[in-house]
C-alpha cells in the first residue's frame, strides 16, 4: 500500500472549493446570500461573459472591519455561529464559513468594504488563497466584491464551463430566486452592461414576482395564506387552467432560502388533483416559514435541499394552503376562443344531415371526375350511369337466409385490374364499427353506385413518374374513417392516424420551411432561461421544423412563425415540449431523441375525430397515403388503414 501523505494547503483548498464552487452561479449565490445576511437593502449583481471573466456584487450592508477582512477568507471563519447550540437556530443563509475561502481559492478577488462608523474603508486583494494587498481606502458604506478569471488556476475545471450565455442564464436564475425570496430587498441584475431586471424592494411579494416573471404570469395567480402546526405558508399559486407544461416554475422558499423539495412539489400537485389537465403542472411562489429546529439545511453542499423533522406537517401545510387559496380566491376564468385553421386552407361545407350511420354523398364528385376524364382523354369515355344518388348504411330487420350475422351488400363493377398490395380486413372491423355507432341493430346493408358499363382501362404508366391508382372516395363513416374504393379493394382509412403520420414524416425530414407561415400577431410565451438558451442554440433546427422566434424580450419568447399544420391553440404546448426535449438532449439535438416530441407535435396538429372533412380533403388524404409507402402506421404504431378485397367480399356473399 502506498504511504499516506498529508495534502498541502493549496491542494486541500482547491478540493474543498470544488465542493462549493461549481460554476459562476455558485459564486453569485454565496456572495448575494452573504449580502442579505449583512442587512443590505439594495443589492446589484453584474456579470460579463457569463461570469467567467468578471462578476461584481455590491450591497449597502453592514460592511466588514479592517481587521476582519483577511479572516473572512479563512476556511470555517464565520460571524454567525459561536457555539454548537447555534446550529439549532440558524436563520442566516450563509453560516458555514466556506464560501469566501472557496471563491478566493479558484479566482482573483478584490474587496472594497466600509462600516458606517468608520472613516475609511478597506481594499483587499487575494488570488488563489494568497493575499496580495490589504490597505485602507475611501469607499462607500457596504461591500463590493469583484471576482475575476474564475478557475484560472484549475484548467481541468475551466474546460467544463458551458457557453457564456448558458452560464449567464444560470446566474440569472439564481438572482431571480433571491429576488423572489426577499421582496424587501431591491435586487438589480446587469448582464453584459444591460439591465436584465430590477425588483422594487417594497416588501410586496407580488411586486417581486411581477419584476421577475412579468404581468402575464402574475395575472393568473391566486394569493396563498395559511398557518398550522407552527408552519406558515404564504405567496401565490397559479389557477389550474393556466398550469405550465413542466415544473420549472415551481418555486419553494424555506425561511427565505430557495430549495428543491420533492415533498413540497408532491403536496402542491396533490392539491391540484382532478382540477388540472393531464400533462400540466402547477406553478407557484410559496414562502414556507418554520422554526429552524424543524429542518436540517446542511444536508447539501450548496444548501439546495432540506430535510424536515415532521414531513407530514409540511405536507399538510402546503396542501391545505393551496386548497384554501382555491376556496378564497375562486376559480373564475375568462376564456378565449380561437378559430381553428382549415386543414387545406379553404372553407368547410356545412355538415350534412346525419343519420344513425351514414356516408358523405359523392354524386358531385362522380360528376366532376367524369368531366375531368372527358377533357383529359383523347378517346371518348363511355358514359357512366349511377344507380343511386347517395350511399348509406341501412338496418335490416331480419338476417337474409344463408348469410352471416353481419351482412355487407354491395354491387361491384366488373373489373379485372390488379389489386393493391394492402392489408386485408375481415368483417369483424365492420361489425365493431357498427356496434360502436349503434348497439341496437344486428344486420347491416351497404348500397352504393353501380356502373352499367365497363370501367375505363388503366392509363399507361410513365417510366419517369409513376401514376397513382384510380381512387374513388365513397364517403366518411362515424366521423372517423374515410371509405375509398381503389382497384377492386375497399379501403378504410383512419383519417387522424393517417394525417398524423403525414405530418410526422414532414417534421422528421427537417424540411418544413415550405410549410412555415408567418403570424400577424406573435404568440408570446414565458420560458425559463435554460429553455430560451436551448431554443436560441437550435435556431436552424427549429426553422427546419417550420418555427421562427423573437428572443428580444426575455424571459419571454415570441413565436413569429409556425408550421401551417399547427393551430394557435396547440402552439404553446408544442413549443414548450420542443424546448424541454432539446434541453434534455442538448448534447445531441439532431439524434433520434427528438422523435418523441415530433410524435406529440404530429398528434396535436393532425385532424381529430369528428372534425369536418370535405370530399376534396378526403381524396387528398387518400392520394397522399397511396403515394407514400411510409404512411402505413401512425407514429405510435396504430394502423392507418384496412382493406377488404373483392374476393373477400365475394366469399362472404357465397359467390365463390
Amino acid at each position: 500500500m502506498p504511504s499516506i501523505n498529508v495534502l498541502s494547503k493549496e491542494i486541500s483548498e482547491l478540493i474543498a472549493a470544488g465542493e462549493v464552487i461549481e460554476r459562476p452561479s455558485s459564486v453569485i449565490k454565496e456572495l448575494v446570500e452573504n449580502s442579505i445576511d449583512s442587512g443590505a437593502r439594495h443589492i446589484t449583481v453584474e456579470i460579463k461573459n457569463g461570469g467567467s471573466t468578471y462578476m461584481r456584487v455590491t450591497d449597502d450592508g453592514c460592511g466588514i472591519s479592517f481587521e476582519d477582512v483577511p479572516k473572512a477568507f479563512l476556511r470555517h471563519a464565520t460571524s454567525k455561529i459561536v457555539s454548537k447550540e447555534d446550529l439549532d437556530n440558524i436563520y442566516t443563509l450563509g453560516f458555514r464559513g466556506e464560501a469566501l475561502a472557496s471563491i478566493c481559492a479558484v479566482s482573483r478577488v478584490e474587496v472594497m468594504t466600509k462600516q458606517k462608523d468608520e472613516t475609511y474603508g478597506t481594499v483587499y486583494s487575494i488570488e488563489g488563497s494568497e493575499e496580495k494587498s490589504h490597505e485602507k481606502s475611501g469607499c462607500p458604506d457596504g461591500t463590493t466584491i469583484i471576482i475575476r478569471d474564475i478557475f484560472y488556476n484549475v484548467p481541468a475545471r475551466a474546460k467544463f464551463m458551458k457557453k457564456d450565455v448558458t452560464e449567464a442564464n444560470a446566474v440569472s436564475n439564481i438572482v431571480q430566486k433571491i429576488a423572489l425570496s426577499h421582496p424587501d430587498i431591491a435586487v438589480k441584475m446587469i448582464r453584459d452592461n444591460r439591465m436584465e431586471f430590477n425588483s422594487a424592494g417594497d416588501g410586496e411579494l407580488y411586486s417581486a414576482v411581477y419584476a421577475v416573471f412579468g404581468k402575464d404570469f402574475t395575472r393568473d395567480l391566486l394569493p396563498v395564506e395559511y398557518e398550522a402546526d407552527g408552519i406558515r405558508v404564504s405567496g401565490y399559486t397559479v389557477k389550474p387552467l393556466y398550469a405550465k407544461f413542466n415544473r420549472s416554475f415551481q418555486n419553494f422558499f424555506i425561511n427565505g432560502r430557495y430549495v428543491k423539495s420533492r415533498l413540497c412539489s408532491s403536496s402542491l400537485e396533490n392539491a391540484y388533483q382532478n382540477m388540472i389537465m393531464t400533462g400540466r403542472f402547477p406553478a407557484c411562489v410559496l414562502m414556507i416559514e418554520m422554526h429552524p429546529s424543524m429542518l436540517d439545511v446542511n444536508i447539501h453542499p450548496t444548501k439546495a435541499e432540506v430535510r424536515f423533522t415532521d414531513e407530514k406537517a409540511v405536507t399538510n401545510a402546503v396542501y391545505f394552503a393551496v386548497k384554501n387559496a382555491f376556496i378564497n380566491g375562486g376559480l373564475v376564468y375568462e376564456f378565449e376562443t380561437k378559430e381553428k385553421r382549415d386543414w387545406y386552407k379553404h372553407e368547410e361545407p356545412e355538415a350534412p344531415v346525419q343519420q344513425e350511420i351514414m356516408f358523405t354523398p359523392i354524386s358531385e364528385i362522380a360528376k366532376k371526375e367524369a368531366e375531368l376524364r372527358e377533357t383529359e382523354s383523347a378517346v371518348p369515355e363511355p358514359q357512366t350511369e349511377l344507380a343511386g344518388s347517395h350511399s348509406e348504411w341501412s338496418v335490416l330487420d331480419e338476417k337474409p337466409e344463408g348469410e352471416s350475422e353481419y351482412v355487407v351488400m354491395r354491387s361491384e363493377p366488373k373489373d379485372e385490374r390488379p389489386l393493391l398490395d394492402l392489408e386485408k380486413l375481415d368483417l369483424e372491423a365492420v361489425r365493431a364499427a357498427a356496434e360502436a355507432a349503434d348497439e341496437g341493430f344486428k344486420y347491416l346493408n351497404v348500397s352504393s353506385f353501380e356502373k352499367k358499363d365497363e370501367p375505363k382501362p388503366m392509363p399507361e404508366q410513365s417510366d419517369e413518374q409513376p401514376q397513382l391508382p384510380e381512387i374513388k372516395v365513397i364517403g366518411e363513416a362515424f366521423g372517423l374513417y374515410v371509405i375509398v374504393e381503389s382497384e377492386g379493394k375497399l379501403v378504410i382509412i383512419d383519417k387522424h392516424a393517417a394525417h398524423e403520420r403525414i405530418i410526422f414524416e414532414r417534421l422528421k425530414s427537417r424540411n418544413c420551411r415550405q410549410y412555415s407561415q408567418k403570424l400577424l400577431v406573435g404568440i408570446k410565451l414565458l420560458l425559463t432561461s435554460e429553455e430560451i438558451d436551448v431554443l436560441e442554440n437550435n435556431t436552424e433546427l427549429l426553422e427546419d421544423l417550420g418555427f421562427a422566434f423573437d428572443f428580444g424580450e426575455k424571459p419571454y419568447v415570441t413565436a413569429t412563425a409556425l408550421p401551417t399544420f399547427i393551430t394557435d391553440s396547440d402552439a404553446e404546448g408544442i413549443i414548450c415540449e420542443v424546448a424541454e426535449n432539446l434541453l434534455m438532449h442538448k448534447h445531441d439535438p439532431q439524434s433520434g431523441y427528438l422523435d418523441d416530441v415530433l410524435h406529440n407535435m404530429a398528434c396535436k396538429a393532425a385532424i381529430k375525430a369528428h372534425d369536418k372533412s370535405t370530399p376534396e380533403e378526403m381524396k387528398a388524404l387518400a392520394e397522399q397515403i397511396f403515394s407514400d409507402e411510409k404512411i402505413r402506421h401512425c407514429p405510435h404504431g396504430r394502423p392507418v388503414m384496412f382493406t377488404m378485397t373483392k374476393a373477400n367480399i365475394d366469399h362472404q356473399f357465397k359467390r365463390t
